[in-house]
């Protein structure tokens, strides 16, 4: 699909789940590129922003809305994928904090699970009320404090090593029907989390996220 938005910065990327001012000035804070996801754009104008794009099967925003904005709107009519999915896809920028995709529908938030393996990027952060998720890179060393929830879970067959973890994760064979990892904390200051494949994702604490982002942007991730 071809790139309809692009930014030398992070994007900020909202979806219609709904979410608070706060999280959204925070994102901004960090990536100040700001992008609709079909009815994500509603939430947005009710909070007296404008989207710079808006992407999706255009199923959500309101016409007026939709009218408003003009050519700052782009229809991808295929049913196949998700907004999400339709995003990510069209987005190129360094990074992606995607606000209003966790905690409204249940099948929602597992459909925004599925588009961080589908995209296969860790550069993707999902923030919610009280986590942010994110698709675990290849090599990733994060200072936690000792204590800090570390849950793992996989989105296909993957396995890894760790360091900094209560209970290591070496040697044990992950999939979403058998072994997951949730509720892991941290036993040191320092985790290094090692994956084989762009299928595990990581759920920390909300407040993690400018920590969890820097570290993200230091290691490499699985696709150019």
């Amino acid at each position: 699909m071809a790139v309809i938005f692009q930014s030398e910065s992070g994007v900020t990327l909202v979806g219609g789940a709904g979410f608070a001012r706060p999280a959204l000035t925070s994102a901004l804070a960090l990536a100040p590129d700001l992008v609709a996801a079909d009815g994500g754009a509603n939430h947005l104008d009710a909070l007296g922003y404008s989207p710079r794009a808006v992407i999706g099967d255009l199923d959500s925003i309101r016409p007026d809305l939709r009218e408003s904005l003009g050519p700052r709107v782009h229809h991808i009519p295929e049913q196949d994928s998700t907004d999400l999915d339709k995003c990510l896809r069209s987005i190129s920028a360094p990074f992606v904090l995607c606000v209003g995709f966790l905690g409204a529908r249940l099948d929602h938030t597992v459909a925004a699970l599925n588009s961080l393996a589908r995209h296969g990027r860790a550069r993707v952060l999902l923030l919610g009320d009280e986590d942010i998720c994110a698709l675990a890179p290849p090599d990733l060393h994060l200072s936690l404090p000792r204590g800090a929830r570390v849950s793992l879970f996989p989105m296909g067959a993957v396995t890894g090593r760790s360091e900094g973890l209560e209970w290591p994760i070496d040697g044990i064979g992950f999939a979403p029907h058998d072994r997951i990892g949730t509720s892991n904390r941290m036993a040191s200051d320092v985790l290094r989390l090692r994956v084989s494949a762009p299928r595990m994702v990581l759920m920390l604490d909300r407040g993690t996220m400018p920590a969890l982002l820097d570290a993200i942007l230091k290691t490499p991730d699985w696709q150019a």
